[in-house]
């Protein structure tokens, strides 16, 4: 059973210069890195205090908030690439985290609605994300509001996100 919609719900892009904002980023996004869907660790101090300033620093980069009344209980951080097929940008959705407390209330639908729209404005050809396999609940809400399994050929299956450390 699903949770009650939230009545005081405000969802925002970030403004990475406003204090309450960038507090507010760096809270939810600790939380989510403290989730077992997250790694289980929280951010190191360097994340927590460079994280904003360094995002800020990036034109491509942008961030969706929710907050229910004062309280922020969501986020997604997004980074905009490019589709070299489509010859457009495209839109990757890197982080979305809600506060377990505000979950199945469909907090991460309204947020990555948002999260569309800012994509669609700056001409993205599409959205894309990565979830873990265990994370079902995440996948239902991605599969609800339209995602699907990335493909090219059936023949040659879906694409699987990999990844090299560089440091």
């Amino acid at each position: 059973m699903t949770e009650p919609l939230l009545t005081d719900l405000h969802i925002c892009q970030a403004d990475y210069h406003h204090a309450v904002h960038a507090e507010a980023l760096v809270l939810l996004l600790d939380a989510y890195a403290q989730d077992p869907a997250g790694g289980d660790q929280p951010l190191s101090d360097f994340a927590k205090n460079n994280l904003v300033k360094e995002l800020a620093a990036r034109p491509q980069a942008f961030s969706v908030l929710a907050f229910d009344g004062a309280q922020p209980v969501g986020l997604v951080n997004c980074i905009e690439g490019f589709s070299t097929f489509a010859c457009r940008p495209l839109v990757n959705v890197h982080d979305v985290a809600v506060l377990s407390s505000h979950r199945g209330r469909r907090v991460g639908e309204q947020m990555l609605d948002l999260v569309e729209h800012i994509a669609r404005s700056r001409g993205a050809c599409k959205l894309t994300l990565e979830v873990l396999q265990g994370n079902a609940s995440a996948m239902r809400l991605y599969e609800r509001v339209g995602f699907a399994a990335y493909q090219l050929n059936p023949a040659l299956g879906q694409a699987q996100f990999l990844q090299k450390w560089l440091a």
